[in-house]
């Protein structure tokens, strides 16, 4: 499971796996399997697991994210044209994620599934927000 370059990089740059997951806010778990699976590219010196810094930043770039996601070659939750995940609406409208589900399965909210994933329009939910949720007004998502 040892990778190693011809070319070594300088020691100050290299982090453990805990600094790695830390700095990649995930779990230490996370950064075996990414190893394991040579998506991040570590070396191990006996017992400790070493990760260069621009090994780690090569992988948070290529890695995997749902807001990336694509159907049919379009982008599943393309915000800029006003589609959005339940995870993305429930949180707009401060709400939980199942009762965004629920409301979709009743026919209450509109959604349309693309693939695995249910993805609804801004406008929809905003129809939704004014008829369903008392005082709750729609806070923009990051």
């Amino acid at each position: 499971m040892t990778k190693t370059k011809e070319n070594p990089k300088p020691e100050s740059k290299l982090v453990s796996i805990t600094e790695a997951a830390k700095l990649n806010k995930v779990t230490r778990q996370a950064i075996y399997v990414a190893i394991k699976l040579n998506k991040l590219k570590a070396s191990k010196d006996t017992t400790r697991w070493t990760i260069h810094l621009d090994d780690l930043e090569a992988y948070r770039k290529q890695k995997y994210s749902r807001t990336k996601s694509t159907f049919n070659g379009e982008l599943l939750f393309d915000n800029n044209r006003g589609y959005y995940s339940v995870n993305q609406v429930a949180k707009m409208l401060n709400v939980p994620a199942q009762k965004i589900y629920y409301a979709t399965r009743i026919g209450v909210l509109k959604a349309h599934r693309k693939g695995a994933a249910w993805v609804i329009h801004m406008d929809d939910a905003k129809q939704y927000a004014d008829a369903n949720l008392k005082k709750k007004s729609i806070r923009k998502v990051s």
